[in-house]
């Protein structure tokens, strides 16, 4: 499912829900002004969004009106005529556009300033998004109408639905002013409650559901009617009493159904970051380099290959012949100076940063800036062997955290230990040296050339 597609469920659908709590209690809304509503409030709040981003008073004056609108909301619901509703209505659509517009992704909706495929298919997503939130809105509306008794649980759970996040706001931009404490229980409330719109879409399918669940006594109950009614024209109307129910019911379950499977793909499929391929493991010949057969490497495909160094440090980096007709490698550390050691991945013909996503152009792997890959440096081929040497892959231990356990000898009594398990380490001679014993360490610190091997003194 698109990321445009699930976003917008997870911005509009608890508002597409208080809108059906909205007119439920009065007579429906007549299609053309209800219609000129949405699209001005969403508009309205889409170019909100976009230029209202000034200072952190301003967002806080902002965030606290919206509380403060929520309140009202609820207040006139005593007296509020059609004319009202359809204000609050476009109320509602324009404090969700405005959050929708200060997602830093939406500006994704195409890469190109052009009309193509990318942004015809996100078009298509955000237009059936908006489609199932109408009907969702119907659909709520509709079933409030008949379960009456639901009215006001459901509006106040909607409505504290709404508080959460917008309290979070209100709490993270009176710490960012200094007016509270920046407490540990103030952050952890507010982490959870802003950081959670997944959550608050599966609650909203959930009291959508629990509507659907709370109309199966009626449907039943029709259908018992239908059964029971043997008049011919008393059973045609109790027919079509069931009909409209069971088809109420369906079309409820069936919005259900496609959010949920929006928000499931979403979360376990298309949420999730780029597999790395397996790196192959690769150790030091004798003459401290890496050699490896070009034969393997000439496809052009991304090889990656992960060495270990005398710390312990997961060192990745990969080999990519740059041109199909020619042997022009790229030798780099699976790694960049902005995005860190994430990694990148080969997608068809296409090379990718695992953390930002920006596509890399192939030619251009082994040179520096940018997102591309950090360099190696002093590595050669010939026809049958490319060789990397040991120093310029240690050089890259900096670009990478993850460590691996490997086992270590004591340079002082030659006891056998992990890196990981060592409490004491020290750098000499360009290795690190790793120690059983704060005795051994301070013994090694004060005479280390007397441990080590003579091609490793330092002068």
């Amino acid at each position: 499912m698109s990321y445009f597609f699930v976003t917008t469920l997870q911005v509009f659908f608890c508002i597409a829900l208080l809108s059906g709590v909205l007119w439920s209690r009065n007579d429906p809304p007549s299609l053309r002004p209800l219609g000129w509503t949405l699209l001005i409030g969403l508009a309205a709040g889409v170019l909100a969004g976009l230029t209202l981003r000034g200072s952190q008073p301003v967002q806080l004056l902002l965030v606290g009106t919206e509380v403060m609108v929520t309140l009202l909301f609820v207040l006139s619901f005593w007296w509020a005529g059609n004319r009202v509703r359809y204000l609050w209505q476009g109320i509602l659509v324009f404090g969700a556009a405005r959050h929708w517009a200060l997602d830093p992704n939406l500006g994704g909706l195409t890469s190109t300033h052009v009309l193509n495929t990318e942004l015809l298919l996100n078009l298509t997503a955000v237009v059936l998004a908006f489609a199932i939130l109408c009907l969702a809105g119907v659909l709520c509306a509709m079933l409030l109408r008949r379960i009456r008794v639901l009215y006001w649980p459901f509006t106040l759970i909607l409505l504290v639905m709404l508080w959460l996040p917008l309290s979070g706001n209100l709490l993270l931009l009176l710490m960012k002013l200094q007016v509270l404490p920046l407490a540990k229980s103030l952050l952890s409330f507010v982490a959870k409650v802003t950081n959670n719109a997944p959550a608050y879409n599966w609650m909203a399918v959930g009291l959508l559901l629990l509507l659907a669940l709370c109309w199966l006594p009626s449907l039943l109950s029709a259908h018992r009617q239908t059964r029971a009614t043997e008049e011919p024209i008393a059973h045609r109307l109790a027919l079509a009493q069931r009909r409209n129910a069971l088809r109420l019911w369906l079309v409820t379950l069936g919005c259900a159904v496609v959010v949920i499977a929006g928000q499931l793909w979403w979360d376990n499929v298309a949420s999730q970051p780029p597999q790395l391929s397996q790196a192959i493991p690769v150790t030091l010949a004798s003459d401290g380099s890496i050699h490896l057969p070009v034969e393997q490497l000439r496809d052009g495909k991304l090889h990656r290959f992960v060495w270990v160094a005398d710390d312990g440090k997961a060192v990745r980096f990969f080999i990519i012949n740059r041109y199909p007709d020619k042997l022009r490698f790229g030798v780099v550390f699976d790694a960049c100076l902005l995005c860190g050691d994430q990694g990148y991945v080969m997608e068809g013909n296409q090379v990718i940063c695992v953390a930002c996503g920006v596509h890399i152009f192939i030619p251009s792997i082994g040179k520096p800036g940018g997102c591309n890959p950090v360099p190696i440096e002093n590595w050669h081929n010939d026809e049958k062997e490319l060789v990397i040497p040991g120093k310029e892959l240690a050089a890259g231990v900096n670009y990478f955290s993850t460590v691996m356990t490997i086992q270590v000898t004591d340079p002082v009594d030659g006891s056998t230990l992990t890196n990981t398990s060592a409490d004491f380490k020290y750098s000499y001679g360009g290795k690190t040296w790793f120690f059983s014993s704060e005795e051994n360490y301070d013994r090694f610190r004060q005479t280390p050339e007397q441990f080590v091997p003579a091609e490793l003194r330092e002068e």
